[in-house]
Protein backbone atom coordinates (compact mmCIF):
# COMPACT_ATOMS: atom_id res chain seq x y z
CA UNK A 1 0.00 0.00 0.00
CA UNK A 2 2.88 2.34 0.64
CA UNK A 3 4.97 3.56 3.52
CA UNK A 4 4.06 3.70 7.16
CA UNK A 5 5.90 6.00 9.47
CA UNK A 6 6.86 5.25 13.03
CA UNK A 7 5.71 7.30 15.97
CA UNK A 8 7.39 10.28 17.56
CA UNK A 9 7.82 13.92 16.66
CA UNK A 10 9.24 14.63 13.23
CA UNK A 11 12.52 16.47 13.21
CA UNK A 12 13.24 16.87 9.53
CA UNK A 13 13.64 20.37 8.19
CA UNK A 14 11.25 21.82 5.67
CA UNK A 15 12.55 23.88 2.77
CA UNK A 16 11.33 27.43 2.89
CA UNK A 17 10.57 28.22 -0.72
CA UNK A 18 8.71 24.96 -1.32
CA UNK A 19 6.25 25.40 1.45
CA UNK A 20 3.66 26.45 -1.00
CA UNK A 21 2.67 23.23 0.67
CA UNK A 22 -0.22 25.02 2.13
CA UNK A 23 -3.49 23.28 2.07
CA UNK A 24 -5.03 25.72 -0.33
CA UNK A 25 -2.84 26.30 -3.36
CA UNK A 26 -4.41 23.57 -5.45
CA UNK A 27 -7.89 24.92 -4.89
CA UNK A 28 -6.85 28.26 -6.40
CA UNK A 29 -5.23 26.64 -9.42
CA UNK A 30 -7.91 24.06 -9.98
CA UNK A 31 -10.74 26.50 -9.46
CA UNK A 32 -9.24 28.68 -12.14
CA UNK A 33 -9.64 25.98 -14.79
CA UNK A 34 -12.87 24.61 -13.36
CA UNK A 35 -11.48 21.12 -13.03
CA UNK A 36 -11.59 20.88 -9.28
CA UNK A 37 -14.66 18.70 -8.87
CA UNK A 38 -14.63 16.65 -12.03
CA UNK A 39 -14.39 12.90 -11.77
CA UNK A 40 -11.23 11.75 -13.58
CA UNK A 41 -11.71 9.27 -16.38
CA UNK A 42 -8.95 6.96 -15.20
CA UNK A 43 -9.25 3.19 -15.75
CA UNK A 44 -10.73 1.05 -13.02
CA UNK A 45 -8.05 0.15 -10.47
CA UNK A 46 -6.40 -3.21 -10.62
CA UNK A 47 -4.07 -5.22 -8.42
CA UNK A 48 -4.45 -4.73 -4.68
CA UNK A 49 -7.14 -2.13 -5.27
CA UNK A 50 -9.42 -4.67 -6.89
CA UNK A 51 -9.58 -6.62 -3.65
CA UNK A 52 -11.45 -3.85 -1.87
CA UNK A 53 -15.17 -4.78 -1.95
CA UNK A 54 -17.52 -2.32 -3.62
CA UNK A 55 -20.47 -1.66 -1.35
CA UNK A 56 -23.80 -0.35 -2.45
CA UNK A 57 -24.23 3.40 -2.20
CA UNK A 58 -26.09 4.66 0.81
CA UNK A 59 -28.36 7.67 1.21
CA UNK A 60 -27.22 11.13 0.26
CA UNK A 61 -26.74 12.17 3.88
CA UNK A 62 -26.76 10.80 7.39
CA UNK A 63 -29.80 10.50 9.58
CA UNK A 64 -29.67 10.07 13.33
CA UNK A 65 -32.06 7.15 12.81
CA UNK A 66 -29.39 5.14 10.92
CA UNK A 67 -29.05 1.49 11.99
CA UNK A 68 -26.22 -0.03 14.04
CA UNK A 69 -25.61 2.88 16.47
CA UNK A 70 -22.18 1.48 17.46
CA UNK A 71 -20.82 2.09 13.96
CA UNK A 72 -19.13 5.52 13.89
CA UNK A 73 -20.28 8.38 11.73
CA UNK A 74 -17.58 9.55 9.33
CA UNK A 75 -17.68 13.35 9.04
CA UNK A 76 -15.86 14.55 5.92
CA UNK A 77 -14.69 18.18 5.74
CA UNK A 78 -13.79 19.68 2.37
CA UNK A 79 -11.03 22.18 1.60
CA UNK A 80 -10.95 25.81 0.50
CA UNK A 81 -13.49 26.89 -2.17
CA UNK A 82 -14.92 23.38 -2.40
CA UNK A 83 -18.08 21.74 -1.05
CA UNK A 84 -19.35 18.51 0.44
CA UNK A 85 -20.00 17.01 -2.99
CA UNK A 86 -16.23 16.60 -3.31
CA UNK A 87 -16.62 13.39 -1.29
CA UNK A 88 -19.38 11.75 -3.35
CA UNK A 89 -17.21 9.07 -5.04
CA UNK A 90 -15.61 8.08 -1.73
CA UNK A 91 -18.95 8.05 0.08
CA UNK A 92 -20.27 5.70 -2.60
CA UNK A 93 -17.47 3.28 -1.72
CA UNK A 94 -17.83 3.52 2.07
CA UNK A 95 -21.60 3.35 2.54
CA UNK A 96 -23.51 1.48 3.88
CA UNK A 97 -20.63 0.00 5.91
CA UNK A 98 -19.63 3.42 7.19
CA UNK A 99 -22.29 6.15 7.17
CA UNK A 100 -20.91 9.47 6.00
CA UNK A 101 -21.92 13.07 6.55
CA UNK A 102 -20.28 15.50 4.15
CA UNK A 103 -21.46 19.02 5.04
CA UNK A 104 -20.77 22.21 3.16
CA UNK A 105 -18.76 24.53 5.37
CA UNK A 106 -20.48 27.90 5.95
CA UNK A 107 -19.99 30.21 2.98
CA UNK A 108 -19.25 27.34 0.60
CA UNK A 109 -21.44 25.09 -1.50
CA UNK A 110 -25.10 25.64 -0.63
CA UNK A 111 -24.60 26.61 3.02
CA UNK A 112 -24.72 30.33 3.88
CA UNK A 113 -22.47 31.62 6.63
CA UNK A 114 -24.50 32.34 9.77
CA UNK A 115 -24.44 35.89 10.97
CA UNK A 116 -21.77 36.27 13.61
CA UNK A 117 -19.66 33.26 12.52
CA UNK A 118 -16.16 34.62 12.02
CA UNK A 119 -14.22 33.20 9.04
CA UNK A 120 -11.43 31.69 11.12
CA UNK A 121 -10.22 28.15 11.72
CA UNK A 122 -11.12 28.29 15.41
CA UNK A 123 -14.66 29.54 14.77
CA UNK A 124 -15.26 26.97 12.02
CA UNK A 125 -13.92 24.23 14.28
CA UNK A 126 -16.42 25.14 17.02
CA UNK A 127 -19.23 25.38 14.44
CA UNK A 128 -18.36 21.93 13.10
CA UNK A 129 -18.33 20.36 16.57
CA UNK A 130 -21.75 21.85 17.35
CA UNK A 131 -23.18 20.57 14.05
CA UNK A 132 -21.73 17.11 14.65
CA UNK A 133 -23.42 16.87 18.05
CA UNK A 134 -26.69 17.87 16.41
CA UNK A 135 -26.36 15.38 13.55
CA UNK A 136 -24.84 12.41 15.36
CA UNK A 137 -26.38 12.69 18.81
CA UNK A 138 -24.30 10.41 21.01
CA UNK A 139 -22.98 8.32 18.15
CA UNK A 140 -19.18 7.93 17.93
CA UNK A 141 -17.50 10.05 15.28
CA UNK A 142 -14.45 9.83 13.03
CA UNK A 143 -13.30 13.09 11.41
CA UNK A 144 -12.02 13.07 7.82
CA UNK A 145 -10.36 16.29 6.64
CA UNK A 146 -8.95 17.29 3.28
CA UNK A 147 -6.41 20.08 2.81
CA UNK A 148 -7.74 23.17 4.63
CA UNK A 149 -10.57 20.98 5.95
CA UNK A 150 -7.91 19.07 7.85
CA UNK A 151 -7.08 22.23 9.80
CA UNK A 152 -10.77 22.72 10.59
CA UNK A 153 -10.92 19.10 11.79
CA UNK A 154 -7.95 19.67 14.12
CA UNK A 155 -9.73 22.67 15.63
CA UNK A 156 -12.98 20.71 16.04
CA UNK A 157 -11.38 17.68 17.69
CA UNK A 158 -10.88 19.16 21.20
CA UNK A 159 -14.60 20.08 21.38
CA UNK A 160 -15.84 16.54 20.72
CA UNK A 161 -14.40 14.83 23.79
CA UNK A 162 -14.96 11.07 24.06
CA UNK A 163 -17.35 11.13 21.10
CA UNK A 164 -14.34 11.41 18.80
CA UNK A 165 -12.84 7.98 18.06
CA UNK A 166 -10.38 8.77 15.29
CA UNK A 167 -9.08 11.31 12.78
CA UNK A 168 -8.18 10.80 9.11
CA UNK A 169 -6.30 13.51 7.23
CA UNK A 170 -6.01 13.48 3.44
CA UNK A 171 -3.44 15.77 1.79
CA UNK A 172 -3.20 17.82 4.97
CA UNK A 173 0.11 18.85 6.47
CA UNK A 174 2.40 21.80 7.00
CA UNK A 175 2.81 23.51 10.33
CA UNK A 176 5.80 25.63 9.24
CA UNK A 177 5.35 29.37 8.74
CA UNK A 178 6.93 30.90 5.61
CA UNK A 179 6.15 34.60 5.05
CA UNK A 180 6.88 35.01 1.34
CA UNK A 181 5.13 31.89 -0.02
CA UNK A 182 2.09 32.56 2.13
CA UNK A 183 1.93 36.20 1.04
CA UNK A 184 1.97 35.11 -2.60
CA UNK A 185 -0.74 32.59 -1.86
CA UNK A 186 -3.00 35.22 -0.29
CA UNK A 187 -2.47 37.52 -3.27
CA UNK A 188 -3.30 34.74 -5.73
CA UNK A 189 -6.40 33.72 -3.82
CA UNK A 190 -7.68 37.29 -3.62
CA UNK A 191 -7.08 37.77 -7.33
CA UNK A 192 -9.08 34.66 -8.19
CA UNK A 193 -11.99 35.71 -5.99
CA UNK A 194 -12.04 39.13 -7.63
CA UNK A 195 -11.82 37.88 -11.22
CA UNK A 196 -13.78 34.61 -11.18
CA UNK A 197 -16.66 34.48 -13.70
CA UNK A 198 -19.50 33.90 -11.25
CA UNK A 199 -22.11 33.93 -14.01
CA UNK A 200 -20.83 30.54 -15.20
CA UNK A 201 -22.19 28.96 -12.03
CA UNK A 202 -25.73 29.37 -13.32
CA UNK A 203 -25.14 27.21 -16.39
CA UNK A 204 -26.65 23.73 -15.80
CA UNK A 205 -23.71 21.98 -17.48
CA UNK A 206 -21.32 23.47 -14.94
CA UNK A 207 -23.28 22.52 -11.83
CA UNK A 208 -20.56 20.15 -10.51
CA UNK A 209 -18.00 23.00 -10.59
CA UNK A 210 -20.08 25.79 -9.15
CA UNK A 211 -18.64 25.89 -5.61
CA UNK A 212 -15.41 27.81 -6.43
CA UNK A 213 -17.49 30.32 -8.38
CA UNK A 214 -20.06 30.96 -5.65
CA UNK A 215 -18.03 30.77 -2.45
CA UNK A 216 -18.75 33.76 -0.23
CA UNK A 217 -15.86 36.23 -0.65
CA UNK A 218 -15.55 37.08 3.03
CA UNK A 219 -15.53 33.45 4.13
CA UNK A 220 -13.02 32.51 1.42
CA UNK A 221 -10.67 35.43 2.08
CA UNK A 222 -10.95 35.11 5.84
CA UNK A 223 -10.12 31.41 5.98
CA UNK A 224 -7.26 31.83 3.52
CA UNK A 225 -5.80 34.70 5.54
CA UNK A 226 -6.28 32.89 8.84
CA UNK A 227 -4.76 29.62 7.67
CA UNK A 228 -1.60 31.38 6.47
CA UNK A 229 -0.87 33.67 9.42
CA UNK A 230 1.93 32.88 11.85
CA UNK A 231 -0.28 32.10 14.83
CA UNK A 232 -2.60 29.70 13.02
CA UNK A 233 0.26 27.86 11.29
CA UNK A 234 2.13 27.48 14.58
CA UNK A 235 -0.99 26.14 16.28
CA UNK A 236 -1.31 23.12 13.97
CA UNK A 237 1.56 21.14 15.54
CA UNK A 238 0.19 21.81 19.04
CA UNK A 239 -3.28 20.64 18.05
CA UNK A 240 -1.81 17.53 16.42
CA UNK A 241 0.29 16.75 19.50
CA UNK A 242 -2.78 17.06 21.73
CA UNK A 243 -4.80 14.45 19.81
CA UNK A 244 -5.93 11.70 22.17
CA UNK A 245 -7.24 9.36 19.46
CA UNK A 246 -5.59 7.30 16.71
CA UNK A 247 -4.96 9.35 13.57
CA UNK A 248 -4.27 8.36 9.98
CA UNK A 249 -2.49 10.68 7.53
CA UNK A 250 -2.76 9.92 3.82
CA UNK A 251 -0.47 11.48 1.23
CA UNK A 252 -0.38 11.11 -2.54
CA UNK A 253 2.92 10.28 -4.21
CA UNK A 254 2.09 12.72 -7.03
CA UNK A 255 0.60 15.47 -4.91
CA UNK A 256 2.47 18.61 -5.97
CA UNK A 257 0.54 20.77 -3.52
CA UNK A 258 1.03 18.88 -0.28
CA UNK A 259 4.00 16.59 -0.71
CA UNK A 260 4.31 13.52 1.49
CA UNK A 261 7.20 14.97 3.49
CA UNK A 262 5.05 17.89 4.63
CA UNK A 263 2.25 15.52 5.64
CA UNK A 264 4.82 13.44 7.53
CA UNK A 265 6.14 16.53 9.27
CA UNK A 266 2.81 17.48 10.81
CA UNK A 267 1.70 13.88 11.48
CA UNK A 268 4.89 13.25 13.44
CA UNK A 269 3.73 15.49 16.27
CA UNK A 270 1.16 12.86 17.28
CA UNK A 271 2.27 9.76 19.16
CA UNK A 272 -0.68 7.79 17.74
CA UNK A 273 -0.24 8.61 14.07
CA UNK A 274 0.14 6.43 11.00
CA UNK A 275 1.24 7.64 7.59
CA UNK A 276 0.08 5.99 4.36
CA UNK A 277 1.38 6.86 0.90
CA UNK A 278 -1.00 6.34 -2.03
CA UNK A 279 1.11 5.59 -5.09
CA UNK A 280 0.03 7.62 -8.10
CA UNK A 281 -2.40 9.79 -6.15
CA UNK A 282 -2.61 13.56 -6.61
CA UNK A 283 -4.18 16.14 -4.29
CA UNK A 284 -7.72 14.78 -4.78
CA UNK A 285 -7.58 11.00 -4.23
CA UNK A 286 -11.21 10.93 -3.12
CA UNK A 287 -12.09 11.62 -6.76
CA UNK A 288 -9.10 10.11 -8.54
CA UNK A 289 -9.04 6.72 -6.76
CA UNK A 290 -11.95 6.53 -4.30
CA UNK A 291 -11.93 2.74 -4.01
CA UNK A 292 -8.28 2.60 -3.01
CA UNK A 293 -8.76 5.43 -0.55
CA UNK A 294 -11.80 3.70 0.95
CA UNK A 295 -9.79 0.51 1.37
CA UNK A 296 -7.03 2.32 3.26
CA UNK A 297 -9.55 3.99 5.58
CA UNK A 298 -11.55 0.80 6.20
CA UNK A 299 -8.46 -1.28 6.96
CA UNK A 300 -7.15 1.31 9.41
CA UNK A 301 -10.50 1.54 11.19
CA UNK A 302 -10.54 -2.23 11.57
CA UNK A 303 -6.95 -2.42 12.78
CA UNK A 304 -7.57 0.31 15.36
CA UNK A 305 -10.79 -1.47 16.41
CA UNK A 306 -12.77 1.70 15.71
CA UNK A 307 -14.83 -0.42 13.34
CA UNK A 308 -15.49 -4.05 14.28
CA UNK A 309 -15.15 -6.90 11.82
CA UNK A 310 -18.67 -7.98 12.78
CA UNK A 311 -19.95 -4.62 11.51
CA UNK A 312 -18.38 -5.32 8.11
CA UNK A 313 -19.92 -8.79 7.93
CA UNK A 314 -23.37 -7.65 9.05
CA UNK A 315 -23.49 -4.74 6.62
CA UNK A 316 -22.25 -6.89 3.73
CA UNK A 317 -24.92 -9.49 4.42
CA UNK A 318 -27.62 -6.84 4.60
CA UNK A 319 -26.75 -5.82 1.05
CA UNK A 320 -26.52 -9.41 -0.22
CA UNK A 321 -29.00 -12.13 -1.15
CA UNK A 322 -31.21 -12.67 1.94
CA UNK A 323 -30.85 -16.44 1.58
CA UNK A 324 -27.10 -16.12 2.16
CA UNK A 325 -27.65 -14.75 5.64
CA UNK A 326 -30.11 -17.55 6.39
CA UNK A 327 -27.65 -20.18 5.24
CA UNK A 328 -24.96 -18.83 7.51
Amino acid sequence: MGIRSGTGQATQSVESDRVGLTCVRVEITAAGNLGIASTPTTPAPSGPDAAVPRLAAGPAGFSAAAPVPAVPLLVAIHGWLLSGRLWEPLRHELEPLLPCWCPDLPGFGDRPRPKGLQPSLASYGRWLADEIRSQAGGRPVVLLGHSLGGSVALHAAPHLGSQLRGLVQVAAGGGVYQPRPFARLRQGGSAFLALRPTWLAHLPALAPWRSPLLAEPRAARGLLACSTNRGAVGQLPRLTASLGVPNLWIAGSRDGVMEARYVRHLAGYSRQHRLELLEGADHLPMRQMPRRLAGVIQNWLLEEKILAGSDLLETTLQGSDPTLGEAI
